[in-house]
């Protein structure tokens, strides 16, 4: 017996919450691309993958390395699992995919938009960042508070664009030995907001621009 294309559909979702949270886990973003690609199908949309793609690279936000490579341009660090995962998280959003396990108010919402230019003047550690925001929507990555993570903020309605916070913890470039990581906590590199220009969406925190990678 074959299963029915609405319990594949509802299996395949399943799925790409779990992927999105632990991307890592389940292979990275081939992964990601290989079960976007099959929700496209089934839902009837034989270039929702190509199209995704094309308006990434319009704004800058897509490689001939994929998300990973445009990320890598602007955060630092080898892999950015948890940051392109983010990006997926966002696409999936828009298509009605992403369940998030906490949703901001309208107002919640505005104030976290008002506050990201003062909020990233200064240096800001998780601690901070959840001692003012709260859970996040999403949390990508390990909850473990030694390793770096990406955290969403979203409102329940899709055209309010995520509230990404990009948090990195690991050694500085040349540093022979790799562990344990700098910070006893991840630090805040950038928030990353907007559905322009995707170098105009990242707003560096002083450290973000010093770790920035060089272009």
């Amino acid at each position: 017996m074959v299963r029915s294309g609405d319990r594949m559909h509802a299996y395949l979702i399943d799925q790409v919450n779990m992927m999105l949270r632990r991307v890592q886990m389940y292979g990275g973003e081939p992964a990601l691309w290989t079960t976007f690609d099959h929700l496209f199908f089934l839902e009837d949309e034989d270039r929702g993958q190509a199209d995704l793609w094309q308006s990434w690279r319009e704004r800058n936000a897509f490689t001939p390395t994929g998300a990973k490579g445009a990320l890598q341009r602007h955060l630092p660090g080898d892999d950015l699992a948890d940051a392109l995962a983010s990006m997926y998280a966002e696409a999936a959003r828009n298509r009605g995919w992403l369940r998030l396990d906490r949703t901001l108010t309208s107002d919640e919402y505005v104030e976290m938009r008002g506050a990201v230019a003062s909020f990233t003047a200064q240096d800001r550690t998780y601690s901070e960042v959840s001692a003012t925001f709260g859970e996040p929507s999403v949390l990508f990555g390990s909850s473990n508070r030694l390793y770096g993570k990406t955290l969403a903020y979203a409102t329940a309605d899709p055209a309010d664009p995520m509230v990404v916070f990009h948090l990195w913890n690991g050694v500085d470039e040349g540093a022979e030995q790799r562990w344990p990581p700098k910070y006893p906590e991840p630090i805040l590199v950038a928030i990353r907001c907007g559905t322009g220009s995707f170098p105009a969406t990242f707003s560096f925190t002083p450290e973000g621009r010093r770790l920035r990678p060089q272009s």
